[in-house]
């Protein structure tokens, strides 16, 4: 890419990586025919179940491959992992200074154990981890490896990190993938850590000087600043050659070992973690036959309910043809990382199951050959074997959502720059957690793909969604024009790409409201938590049960069906500040903010300003086609860090109004349920995954905890018989009541989950 090039794409497509060339697409070869001629599936179609031992340096001596060849049998394992090169070589390598593993000498572990996978018919993938090096590697090649300011290489432990723009790169690590491919023919490759230096540090080697220099015409910015635009092209350049790293060890693993010999990287299913590590999700998505997720554990913040959504973030990025292994560590992972400790077998199966219901393939993944704690091999083994004989009804299919959570990595980047977590992370898992929890199916809609997608949605919801270019404004505005409703929080619209303020939100005719205060003003920090409340309207309280007092107003009529639920209260917590809008006529404010007023002592409890007339909650029912909310009151966010259940209920609330009460799935009963529909030829399959557990929000998960009977109502579409069916757990036909296009049905109880199959 030459630097003008760079430069016209870099100012349209901003914090979206530049795409390079050279992508190339996969053919069925010889490996994709079987006996007698007949083509099947390639392997990356085909593979479902994966299991990888990361071996350590200790394990040569001591491997026992024979014991690992029954546990790929009893785990229905289809492909492994297995370490070949990198920081450490698993065979013995013509480059003298590929480290060889401590014991190995002049053995082939990779290539013996290969032959044996080969021998069982199970695919392969040779592991690497590309960026570091060990410091005789260093000592030979110093100008391949990153420096910072002062010239001082970056160190991860005792390694040396590499630098994504050396002959390191360009160079040897191709070089190392021809001769594995060479000498033991794997399907594949995976790469632990093939981004090299994260976003936190800047490189200043020679070559980075150099190739900056020519492709942007400036030096490389001395430090860290988002409103340099120079740094800004410094994050885009970065992006971008991640990209041509993809491409270039595809082009190199395809020439070696044929047009199916995939180099497959590895991804965090976290967004936030992409960018900070310069992967371009949605880049990378349109390049990949097969995604690797490196997405092991849940985190309290997020739960279990956080891997059936990455699950369906990529699914809409990559299709949902393809497959999308991802590694579920039987250890234990975490804060704190014992991996020589089994992970409690609740805690591993509950992940894995909810991977499964966002449409995730299972990995077992083990980091040694060799544990004195052996419960962990006996984890995945039932998990596994469910999914072999149920696998039919776990792939190929496509999701039943009208309800789509809009997400951006440039709105990562740009708009959370180093707030990430808490100005985008925040708000979409306010949203996730609440659309959970009001058992309302959903998937992740990528900002660039609106268009793309506008059909199968009825609503679309920006969770702060501030940096958008022009063009995805107007996206959203034809959505709105030709009939979708839209739900809006924070300050969505009002950057553009690069995170520069507007002087009014880029959606104001849409939300009906419009900025007052001058485009430079800081707006206080979304983590900055004070006493202060929303006011519904109109007033309701002094119906409910509770003492009269001097001045309470009386019920003023009825309220919004978004307020539905709240009648015995006036007030809402909120904890956050607002600005005042300037409405158009026509707009209605359901919530308006109450200002910060004294907590201690308690004597001093009580409002200063009891009403304002600074907008929390808008609602615009005049832009001529579709419905939309806009909170300023950043209800989300707050929901995704306190978990109160009056912000998780508006939200819901929100969504059944912007829907028209046309959500396709209905569940009454009593638990934390997380519930994913999908069509499959002439018949829907729903699985439900029970989250209810007295760990919900802090693991690890020691019990099970059963929820029932529940009652279902799933609506039906022409071609699908709603009156048949099938319980894949539980391993039994049930009864249903088909009428008026809706499947009605009970289910008595619920242990981990249930997979319905209707049809």
């Amino acid at each position: 890419m030459d630097r003008r090039t760079f430069l016209e794409r870099a100012a349209t497509l901003t914090g979206v990586a530049v795409l390079g060339n050279g992508v190339i697409a996969p053919e069925v070869d010889a490996q994709s025919v079987g006996m007698g001629g007949s083509v099947q599936a390639p392997w990356f179609r085909r593979t479902l179940r994966w299991g990888q031992t990361n071996i350590r340096e200790i394990d040569p001596p001591q491997y026992d491959i024979a014991w690992w060849r029954q546990h790929w049998k009893r785990t229905a394992t289809q492909g492994v992992i297995i370490n070949a090169g990198g920081i450490v070589a698993y065979y013995p390598s013509r480059f003298p200074l590929h480290h060889r593993a401590v014991g190995l000498g002049d053995r082939d572990l990779f290539g013996e154990l290969t032959r044996a996978a080969h021998e069982d018919g199970l695919v392969v993938l040779a592991r690497m981890d590309s960026n570091r090096a060990h410091e005789d590697f260093y000592r030979a090649h110093p100008d391949w490896f990153a420096v910072d300011a002062e010239g001082r290489p970056y160190r991860d432990t005792e390694l040396y990190v590499a630098c994504v723009n050396s002959p390191y790169y360009d160079e040897y690590i191709p070089s190392v993938l021809r001769e594995i491919v060479e000498r033991s023919r794997p399907e594949g490759f995976a790469d632990n850590n093939w981004n090299g230096l994260r976003r936190d540090n800047i490189c200043y080697c020679v070559n980075c000087q150099r190739r900056f220099r020519e492709i942007a015409g400036e030096a490389i910015p001395r430090a860290k600043n988002w409103d340099d635009p120079v740094y800004r092209l410094w994050i885009v350049w970065n992006y971008a050659r991640r990209l041509e790293i993809w491409d270039m060890f595809n082009r190199a693993t395809r020439a070696a070992g044929g047009p199916t010999c995939l180099w497959i990287g590895m991804n965090s299913g976290s967004v936030a973690d992409q960018a900070r590590g310069f992967r371009d999700f949605k880049g990378i998505g349109e390049r990949s036959e097969l995604v690797l997720l490196d997405h092991q554990y849940r985190i309290n913040a997020s739960g279990f309910q956080s891997n059936g959504d990455a699950g369906k973030m990529v699914h809409g990025l990559v299709g949902w043809d393809k497959v999308m292994p991802e590694s579920m560590a039987m250890y234990q992972a975490g804060s704190v990382w014992f991996r020589l400790a089994s992970k409690p077998p609740h805690e591993a199966r509950l992940w894995m199951l909810n991977g499964f219901a966002g449409g995730i393939q299972p990995w077992w993944h083990h980091v040694g050959a060799h544990h004195e704690d052996r419960r962990m091999f006996r984890t995945a083994e039932p998990v596994m074997r469910w999914h072999a004989e149920n696998e039919r009804y776990l792939v190929n299919r496509r999701p039943v959502a009208n309800v789509g959570v809009v997400w951006s990595q440039q709105n990562s980047d740009f708009y959370g720059r180093d707030s990430v977590d808490e100005l985008v992370e925040l708000p979409r898992r306010g949203w996730m957690n609440a659309l959970v929890r009001a058992r309302i199916p959903y998937l992740p809609v990528h900002v660039d793909h609106v268009a793309r997608d506008a059909e199968q949605f009825s609503v679309l919801i920006l969770p702060d969604i501030a940096a958008l270019s022009a063009a995805q404004v107007e996206a959203l505005r034809t959505f709105v024009e030709r009939g979708g409703s839209l739900i809006a929080t924070g300050e969505s619209s009002r950057r553009d790409e690069w995170g520069e303020r507007r002087p009014d939100f880029a959606l104001a005719d849409l939300f009906g409201a419009h900025v007052t205060t001058p485009a430079g003003a800081a707006r206080p920090s979304a983590s900055q938590t004070l006493h202060t409340y929303l006011r519904l309207t109109p007033s309701t309280s002094a119906r409910a049960y509770g003492p009269g007092a001097a001045g309470t107003q009386p019920p003023a009529g009825a309220r919004h069906p978004v307020l539905g639920g709240f009648d015995d209260t006036d007030i809402l917590l909120f904890g956050g500040t607002l600005e005042p809008l300037r409405l158009d006529p026509g707009t209605q404010v359901l919530a308006t903010w109450i200002p910060p007023s004294p907590t201690f002592p308690p004597e001093a409890a009580w409002m200063r300003e009891p009403r304002t007339d600074i907008p929390g909650l808008v609602l615009n029912e005049r832009t001529g086609r579709g419905r939309v909310a806009f909170l300023p009151a950043d209800l989300d966010r707050r929901y995704g860090r306190d978990n109160q259940p009056d912000h998780g209920d508006l939200l819901a609330n929100l969504v059944r109004w912007a829907s028209g009460n046309a959500i396709p799935l209905q569940v009454q009963g009593t638990g934390f349920i997380d519930c994913h529909l999908y069509r499959q030829e002439n018949r829907l399959i729903l699985h439900l995954v029970n989250l209810t557990n007295a760990a919900t929000w802090r693991g690890p998960v020691e019990e099970l905890i059963p929820v029932g009977p529940l009652q279902l109502r799933v609506r039906v579409p022409d071609g699908v018989a709603g009156d048949r069916l099938r319980l894949l757990v539980a391993g039994r036909s049930a009864d249903a009541v088909s009428s008026g296009g809706w499947a009605r049905f009970e289910l008595a109880q619920i242990l981990d989950h249930e997979v319905v199959v209707i049809g």
